[in-house]
């Protein structure tokens, strides 16, 4: 089997639950707070409980946030390949929950910032493998050098994803042409592709999931796949020249933090294991949707969980 390989930000994620945003200056009364190995270690662990071998190559420090984030990729019998960013503490993300499980981040830097081509090289990816790139990774220098130096190097037969956030219609029309050259596979929210092709050339967005997917596959590298997802709405797949709609499974949700990265997980595992796109983003779809309605990014399911689920609703 493929492996799912990871070269961004393992963070802690510090998750509170508060019944609304406070007012600029003011105090709120959170009702809870609870640490979560989050960021990669969300994609990861979807993977991992869809039976895929996983693989982090990002940074990981060597103070209780990075103890905490390698007992959570050792527990699910995820690989780490660089070695821990000593004397450095891994950074955390701030995630204020509201009820309507809408969530609001604020992330500090630390050691998963600290990579180079040397550290990534570690991973070894070989053809067939799904290396995955996010888009904070390129935001700053110390992460984006040193990956768009490595990624043209591996072979051909390496399975490159971007999952680009919030962060790449903004940046340097360079460096997003560099990191679309190298793209094998896009995976984003709706507004993030909207935001992408916004930025180039200045036209508008389509206004479906599907126009969306094949607006973006164009500008990705050779035969590319994209898919854009719309939460509860599901999911459109570009792949071989073809875009498929395939329909979500809305849930009343309680807590949407990691619910992307859950989907990513598992589509990946699930194309890892040879399961062809389309079917692969109907179970993501069913992982995501199982996923908001627990708490925690580190919520997602297993593959027996999402079979369970599907054998509930109509094909």
């Amino acid at each position: 089997m493929s492996r799912v390989i990871h070269t961004g930000q393992a963070l802690v994620d510090v998750v509170v639950e508060v019944p609304d945003l406070p007012d600029r200056g003011q105090n709120v009364m959170a009702a809870s707070a609870t640490d979560y190995a989050g960021g990669t270690v969300t994609v990861l662990l979807a993977a991992a409980r869809f039976g895929a071998e996983c693989v982090q190559a990002g940074a990981i420090g060597t103070g209780p946030h990075g103890d905490l984030i390698r007992a959570a990729l050792t527990a699910a019998g995820i690989g780490v390949s660089a070695p821990p960013i000593e004397g450095l503490d891994t950074g955390i993300c701030v995630v204020m929950v509201e009820p309507s499980a809408e969530r609001t981040f604020v992330t500090t830097l630390g050691a998963e910032r600290r990579i180079s081509v040397e550290s990534l090289d570690t991973s070894a990816p070989g053809p067939g493998d799904l290396v995955c790139v996010t888009g904070f990774s390129l935001a700053l220098a110390s992460t984006r050098d040193p990956l768009l130096a490595w990624l043209p190097t591996l072979h051909r037969d390496v399975v490159v994803v971007l999952d680009p956030g919030a962060a790449f219609a903004g940046l340097e029309t360079d460096v997003r042409a560099a990191m679309l050259e190298v793209t094998d596979v896009w995976s984003s929210n709706a507004e993030e592709a909207e935001h992408l092709l916004r930025a180039v050339g200045g036209l508008d967005a389509p206004d479906d999931l599907a126009a969306l997917a094949t607006a973006i596959a164009p500008m990705l590298r050779g035969d590319a796949v994209a898919i854009v997802r719309d939460g509860p709405e599901g999911c459109a797949v570009h792949v071989a020249g073809t875009t498929t709609y395939v329909p979500g499974f809305p849930q009343t949700p309680v807590d949407t933090n990691g619910a992307g990265d859950t989907h990513t997980g598992a589509l990946l595992a699930e194309v890892a294991a040879g399961t062809p796109w389309v079917e692969g983003c109907r179970r993501a779809n069913a992982a995501a949707a199982i996923k908001v309605t627990r708490r925690g990014p580190e919520s997602a399911p297993t593959a027996a969980e999402v079979d369970a689920f599907l054998a509930t609703v109509p094909r």
